[in-house]
Parts: C-alpha cells; sequence; structure tokens
C-alpha cells in the first residue's frame, strides 16, 4: 500500500478513513456576501458591512465534524450523512472563526473566487456621491 510522507495511506477526495481516529478526506465551500461603499473618486475610507451570513457547502457528515453545533441544519434538515447539501450555513459570522475551524480539522484552502458588480449608484436612487457594490465570494477547501 501506498504512504503518505506522514505514514499514512495515500486516499483519493473519494476515500475515506475508517476507525475511532479516521478522518473522511472531502471538500468543504464557504461562501459569503458583503457590500461596500465607495464615496466620491473611490476616497480611501471604504465603508464595508459585516459579513450576515456564512453559507456550507459539502457533504453533512464533514460539514456536520468541523462545525459541530455551530452548524445551522434549519435549511436542510434530516440530510443524509454522505449526501452533498449548499444550504447549511454557520450561527456565527467570523470568516477567521470558519477557517480556524477547518484547519484545525485538516482542511487546507484549495481554491478561491469573488466577483462584485455596482448595485446602486446616484442613478439608481442610492446616495448622493456613494456608489454601494456588492460582492460574492467563495473559499474551496480539501482533506486529503
Amino acid at each position: 500500500a501506498s504512504r503518505s510522507p506522514s505514514g499514512g495511506p495515500l486516499l483519493t477526495p473519494s476515500q475515506s478513513l475508517d476507525g475511532a481516529g479516521g478522518r473522511r478526506s472531502g471538500y468543504i465551500t464557504i461562501g459569503y456576501r458583503g457590500s461596500y461603499t465607495i464615496g466620491r473618486e473611490a476616497q480611501a475610507d471604504a465603508k464595508f458591512r459585516r459579513v450576515a451570513r456564512i453559507t456550507v457547502c459539502g457533504k453533512t457528515a464533514l460539514a456536520k465534524e468541523v462545525f459541530g453545533e455551530t452548524l445551522n441544519e434549519s435549511r436542510d434538515p434530516d440530510r443524509p450523512p454522505e449526501r452533498y447539501t449548499a444550504r447549511y450555513y454557520l450561527k456565527f459570522n467570523f470568516l477567521e472563526q470558519a477557517f480556524d475551524r477547518l484547519s484545525e480539522a485538516g482542511f487546507r484552502m484549495a481554491a478561491c473566487s469573488s466577483t462584485g458588480t455596482c448595485a446602486f449608484g446616484p442613478e439608481q436612487g442610492g446616495p448622493a456621491d456613494d456608489k454601494i457594490w456588492t460582492s460574492y465570494t467563495e473559499y474551496v477547501f480539501c482533506r486529503d
């Protein structure tokens, strides 16, 4: 059998370890929507709003393992452990806390993506000198 540098067996993302200390391999995606206001001529004092909700996408068993009681399952209750869902979200609003939990569970960031668009400006009935921008960001984490 092939071994990793740490001495454990090499796994593909679809495999998992069984047993009391075993860890499943797989992917978890963290996403959030944000908004910010930039004043006249892109002043350096842009106003950022807090993250309203952090969404979680992945296998139910992995999400529960990493986030435990802080995982809000109300939008997809009774989801089987080996099924994927994109309907969970976290009960806290701090990305750093989510990243810390993923890191402690052996996940590493594999990819990220972000988009942004101007939602409101003076011509759409927004504030006279400001433009309000919205963004959506996703971070993909994996554990081998």
